[in-house]
């Protein structure tokens, strides 16, 4: 098929309106938002690359996590900038495909990861003596290859399906595009875009979330039998990964239920705010909740940028 048979070359991202001046003061904001993700994310990829101390599963497992904030914040931020400060908001339809992939790897991705991150968790936990034969290196690479290949494929799927339908309008009611925004303009039936659509929701969203759900029941019942001393230490370490769960779970459940809305449909702020909350909050709140709440990756970034430790007076 060529691009005349497919219909519109060029969509219209609609949930933008005329701002007057305040575009430039959201324009700034945005910059200075992006600025800080990059550099949290980057200081703590870069923490975790030149200490040796770190070179272990659950560090490399953060590290990648902040590359992959890295990787959706550049498939969102710049091109939503543009949009801010331009009067009209065609994307052609090469480039929404192609921003379409990256959100939505971004978003798998995230989940793949902290899957793999709380099955390490468990391993800790509740096989400790184990844990090294577990989680050896090979482990580690064969886990993250997995993590990062099957979302690469099931939504290169997904988004080829997508781009191979005759589209009948150009109007896309987001800020970024979406694969239902997109197949909902076809004009043939999306059956089998549908089915393959709700497996891939199925296998890159809901499983991993059920599975990291079983590995903290499984945490619980060990610490339920365990000393008070083990408790805290298991809390400890797993208290950042279930901040980090528990925010995107609400993310990504909020950017589901809203991709069956329009706009009008719900309060214009309330769905400005859920469109854009899943690729602005975790990017950012990764690196704080691990670099902040860490003692192993806080040590290691004040010594780097030579911030001394506060003592406690007395």
């Amino acid at each position: 098929m060529n691009n005349n048979s497919l219909g519109p070359f060029y969509f219209d991202l609609t949930l933008f309106t005329d701002q007057g001046a305040l575009r430039y003061l959201f324009f700034t904001l945005c910059l200075l938002l992006y600025a800080a993700i990059v550099s949290v994310n980057v200081v703590i990829i870069v923490t975790i690359c030149l200490e040796r101390s770190l070179h272990q599963p659950m560090y490399i497992f953060i590290s990648c996590l902040s590359v992959n904030s890295l990787y959706g914040s550049a498939g969102f931020f710049p091109r939503f900038m543009v949009d801010l400060l331009s009067d009209t908001h065609l994307i052609s339809r090469p480039a929404c495909f192609i921003q379409m992939y990256v959100i939505y790897t971004y978003a798998a991705y995230e989940l793949t990861i902290l899957s793999v991150m709380a099955y390490d968790r468990y391993v800790a936990v509740c096989q400790p003596l184990h844990y090294h034969s577990k989680m050896s290196f090979s482990v580690v690479r064969n886990l993250l290859i997995i993590a990062w290949f099957y979302p690469a494929f099931a939504v290169g799927l997904c988004v080829s399906l997508a781009g191979c339908l005759p589209l009948c309008g150009n109007k896309i009611h987001r800020f970024f595009c979406g694969n239902w925004s997109v197949v909902r303009l076809s004009c043939v039936d999306t059956t089998l875009n549908n089915i393959v659509g709700r497996f891939l929701t199925i296998t890159t969203i809901f499983l991993p979330l059920i599975f990291v759900l079983f590995t903290y029941l499984r945490i619980l019942l060990v610490c339920r039998r365990s000393s008070s001393e083990f408790r805290g230490k298991a809390l400890q370490t797993c208290l950042p990964h279930i901040v980090t769960f528990v925010n995107y779970s609400i993310s990504i459940f909020c950017q589901l239920l809203l991709s069956r809305f329009e706009p009008d449909e719900i309060n214009p702020l309330v769905f400005v705010v859920l469109s854009l909350e899943f690729v602005i909050i975790p990017p950012i709140n990764n690196p704080l909740v691990y670099g902040l709440n860490l003692p192993q990756i806080r040590g290691i970034i004040f010594k780097i940028l030579k911030i001394p430790k506060t003592v406690p007076a007395g």
